[in-house]
């Protein structure tokens, strides 16, 4: 039998090489032929084989004929465009991504629009700037309905050829859209407005059968302008970009829309002191990208520098703006972009004051100050605001919009929203960015129900709580109904959580709020974000979710550790505490044996490490057990007497739980840890039909005000007397009892708070020492609730005690302090240095929790590597700053039980360390301390807001923002 040569495959493979590139060889000969006779080819002639080797051709082998001197930007665009003009739709659905999101952006400030003023506005008129082949246009269906929402439609582009390609298109619609074939500088709606075309045709002021027709309409008033005006890819292909951004500006009407999605490169760097982007999210573009997409777009003449979109920003105030990549080609960066006219408008007065009225209504909603329209009490406002508070008493948003206006700049994003709850912070300082975009709690762990029967919260009262995920947020708004709550988180994705929540209550229905915040799972989530709740949201907020739209998609499973998936499972469907009860031994065996106890929670290292309990915490706890022991010595440090008070904790929490509480009745903290999502019966009250019905009522939220700041910053821009109520939680655990921490913080409470206000704290003490400092800053202070051995305090039953801390009197001097010391003293650094609206989280059960699935499973923002890398790096004598807790993950009692718990325990589980983390994580309000050098840039950006406050003020009389 003949041998078969041993070099047969490779010369085969070669065969194949060759055949294969003969086969392209031929199609692109063919379509070079064919482009240069200038034969047209129907679209589907050799389907998407012929429309891509078209594209390839037009776009890197063809001849560019448009160059010569004084042949213009007409000709350029020709003889580009020509030869791929009827492929051009098939060969950019890929590549140009973000004209679907930016329509469907549009698309939904739109129809709030509508829906806002009732139907009373006129319809819109709407122009498509470099509108090629009006694509936009019909994709625009898929939003809304084209043809009767808008009174008219225009299409401007300076190609002859995709203008054609647009009138076959609307032909084939039936669609009466106006295209005209011109340069978009000097395009002017009055020319055209009110002339009817009958069929779709293309228009030129140059031509006059087109122009000046006898049979118009009725034309819209004149100077009206554009009520949405739209650029898709345009943008970077326009070389004098300044002029057409200049003539938009001028086209655009005062109330009017601009939508924009573009190509871009651009680092971060050029960004920075720039306080009116709506957010960087994702918007960094590394030297390496920045300089390959520069030279590959160059070869199209495509633009892609970043000063086309900085012009673009510094022209409109930002409503959205979203930074994303195409990673189908290789990951090219693209933004989208919504603005509006810069200057401040109203759709229901047209009075010179309103931009003036507006920012300072927000103002004193922010400050809790007396409003007084600058209209008409010009005369008394200087008098009046300096009896009732300092005049440097402002909020943040105030000082930003002075020094923006004073500058010639657009006012920071959150003013031009739909909705001013958020209010105004700098996304780019440090004490910000170092949470990582990620948010921490995926749902609140104090008992709302405790904190009803203690506060007894009313229609007058003013409240002032930590974000953490909202949910104590939205039962403070359904069932006490305040005046005003100030929601304070240092972690501005825990607000953008908040955020997610408004919106879904103010936008969906009550099955689409249970599937995002019940379920924690919605595959749709995208499509509904930027349909629906995008007008709700700040643009941070909604660019946040955009870039975090698979923690509701992610098909990421449930697993419960150490094999105890069955008996949990069973524990979660107990009907009667005598049953759960008969279940609890068989976990608990497992979970709190005493191996694990010796090898791993006794010791020191776990203390810190893992549970995430802070030094000044842990002596706490350690302090009560000693007590409770009658041990002789009360600052016992042995490592036993350590080990043991961790343990006892743990105890005292978990058993009284499975003891009192039915979990898959009454106790949805832990059943959300247990089995990933709420159930029908067990649930938060805000997840309820009633509670939908009561909060998406359009006033539900109008007291809400959303601060990204430390508390101490916002307590001392408040007005003296206003607070009623401050739920401060365990932030004062974590202060050092030898520093003044807790005295600044305590005075400025009292400063805020009214007489008889009232301060809601948990501890991990029985008696936490700061309670004296309370006594002895003017508060009577009440032990609500302790967590004596064996006994639960509430359902969570993470604390060892709660404290109401009732003001009786105002503070006088020397102890007095005027709140403008206190932003002196947090400025500087030697106020709270370890305070912020970012304290610790509460313990989450260890090895039960598994990878909860969607919401619930994304909840965390601190790994095991974190852990890990400063295990061997820190002193653990010294007190952690933090910066130290916040790169931990450290939390409060307990907090961060599991991170490293699994690998530790060699054989038990490998999935711990990854499982538990996902629910408890710790700080969203976390002490800060860190934050010290940014307080230096905060301090001078104050001082620079009153300098420009003072100096507009001299100029313009007694009218402070100079409008």
């Amino acid at each position: 039998m003949a041998s078969v040569p041993f070099d047969l495959p490779i010369k085969l493979h070669h065969a194949q090489i060759l055949l294969a590139a003969s086969a392209v060889l031929f199609f692109v000969a063919a379509v070079f032929v064919l482009a240069l006779s200038g034969t047209k080819l129907p679209l589907d002639a050799f389907g998407p084989v012929t429309s891509f080797c078209r594209f390839f051709y037009a776009s890197f082998l063809k001849p560019h004929t448009g160059d010569s001197t004084g042949s213009g930007q007409q000709a350029a665009l020709e003889s580009f465009y020509k030869a791929q003009a009827d492929v051009y739709d098939a060969t950019r659905k890929r590549l140009l991504r973000g004209r679907e999101d930016m329509l469907g952006l549009v698309a939904a400030q739109l129809k709030h629009k509508v829906q806002r003023d009732g139907g009373s506005r006129p319809k819109p008129t709407w122009v498509d700037i470099g509108g090629g082949t009006g694509y936009n246009i019909e994709a625009m269906q898929t939003y809304l309905d084209v043809p009767t929402f808008f009174s008219s439609i225009y299409l401007v582009d300076l190609s002859p050829s995709l203008c054609e390609v647009a009138r076959r298109r609307f032909e084939r619609l039936g669609w009466d859209v106006k295209i005209v074939c011109q340069d978009a500088r000097s395009f002017r709606l009055d020319e055209y407005e009110g002339v009817w075309l009958g069929p779709p045709s293309i228009l030129s002021p140059w031509n006059d059968h087109d122009f000046g027709r006898s049979n118009l309409l009725e034309s819209r008033p004149h100077g009206k302008g554009a009520d949405l005006i739209t650029m898709s890819y345009s943008l970077s292909m326009i070389p004098d970009y300044y002029s057409v951004v200049d003539s938009i500006s001028s086209l655009l009407s005062p109330g009017g829309l601009i939508g924009v999605v573009d190509f871009y490169v651009q680092s971060i760097v050029e960004t920075s002191g720039r306080n009116y982007t709506g957010g960087v999210f994702n918007r960094h573009v590394n030297w390496l990208g920045r300089v390959f997409w520069r030279a590959w777009f160059d070869v199209d003449r495509v633009g892609l520098e970043g000063a086309r979109r900085d012009y673009l920003e510094y022209r409109f105030g930002t409503l959205k703006t979203a930074d994303q990549r195409n990673y189908l080609l290789g990951g090219i960066p693209y933004y989208i972009f919504l603005g509006n006219q810069r200057r401040l408008v109203s759709s229901t007065t047209s009075s010179p004051d309103y931009a003036q009225d507006f920012i300072e209504r927000l103002d004193a909603a922010f400050t809790e100050s007396p409003y007084l329209s600058p209209r008409h009490h010009r005369a008394d406002m200087a008098r009046a605001v300096e009896k009732a508070t300092p005049v440097e008493l402002r909020s943040k948003a105030y000082e930003s919009a002075v020094i923006n206006l004073s500058a010639n700049l657009p006012l920071p994003s959150t003013f031009y929203q739909n909705d001013q709850r958020r209010i105004y912070y700098n996304d780019q300082l440090s004490k910000h960015t170092q949470f990582n975009n990620e948010y921490i709690y995926a749902f609140t762990w104090e008992d709302p129900r405790v904190d009803h029967r203690l506060l007894k919260i009313g229609n007058d009262d003013v409240v002032l709580c930590i974000t953490s995920a909202g949910d104590n947020v939205l039962d403070y708004l359904l069932q006490g109904q305040p005046r005003r709550i100030h929601a304070v988180d240092l972690n501005p994705n825990q607000n953008h959580l908040l955020e997610l929540k408004v919106a879904a209550f103010q936008s969906l229905s009550y099955a689409e709020v249970w599937k995002l915040f019940g379920e924690g799972k919605y595959p749709a989530f995208r499509d509904v974000l930027i349909s629906k709740l995008s007008p709700r949201m700040s643009s941070q907020a909604c660019q946040y979710w955009l870039n975090h739209a698979s923690v509701f998609t992610s098909r990421n499973g449930h697993g419960l550790a150490l094999g105890l998936s069955a008996e949990v499972q069973t524990l979660c469907k107990a009907k009667t505490l005598n049953e759960q009860r008969e279940i609890w031994p068989r976990i608990r065996r497992v979970l709190m044996s005493r191996s694990l106890h010796w090898t791993i929670i006794g010791t020191e290292w776990f203390a810190w490490k893992a549970a995430g309990v802070p030094p000044a915490q842990r002596r706490m706890i350690q302090e009560d057990f000693v007590e409770q022991e009658g041990l002789l010595d009360p600052g016992a440090q042995g490592s036993d007497v350590r080990g043991q008070a961790m343990w006892e904790y743990i105890v005292n929490t978990l058993d009284p739980v499975v003891r009192d509480t039915l979990i898959s009745e009454d106790n949805y903290f832990y059943l959300l840890c247990l089995q990933g999502q709420y159930s029908r019966r067990c649930h938060p009250g805000y997840l309820t039909a009633k509670a939908h019905t009561k909060l998406s009522r359009p006033e539900a939220f109008d007291g809400l005000r959303i601060h990204t700041d430390e508390i101490n910053e916002v307590i001392t821009r408040i007005a003296p007397g206003t607070l009623t109520i401050a739920v401060v939680m365990d932030s004062m655990d974590w202060f050092d009892p030898a520093g003044d921490e807790a005295a600044t913080q305590v005075q400025a409470l009292n400063y805020a708070l009214r007489l008889g206000g009232r301060v809601l704290l948990r501890s991990a003490g029985l008696k936490p020492w700061y309670i004296s400092v309370f006594e002895q800053f003017g508060f009577s202070t009440r032990r609500a609730g302790a967590r004596l051995p064996g006994t639960s305090i509430d359902r969570v039953n993470m604390y060892a005690s709660t404290w109401i801390c009732t003001k009786t009197e105002d503070l006088i001097e020397p102890r007095g302090v005027n709140p403008m010391d206190l932003l002196e003293r947090v400025h500087s650094g030697n106020g709270p240095a370890n305070f912020s609206s970012s304290r610790t989280e509460c313990w989450v059960p260890p090895l039960l929790v598994g990878d909860l699935p969607g919401l619930y499973y994304s909840a965390q923002v601190i790994g095991n590597s974190h852990l890990q890398q400063v295990a061997s790096s820190r002193d653990n004598s010294r007190t952690p700053t933090q910066a130290d807790i916040d790169r931990d993950g450290a939390r409060g009692p307990l907090g961060g039980l599991t991170n490293t718990l699994g690998s530790a325990v060699t054989g038990v589980t490998d999935t711990v360390g990854n499982t538990v983390g996902s629910v408890g994580k710790g700080v969203s309000d976390t002490a800060s301390g860190a934050t010290k050098g940014v307080s230096d840039t905060a301090k001078g950006t104050g001082d620079t807001a009153k300098g420009a406050t003072d100096s507009a003020g001299k100029q313009t009389g007694q009218n402070p923002l100079g409008l």
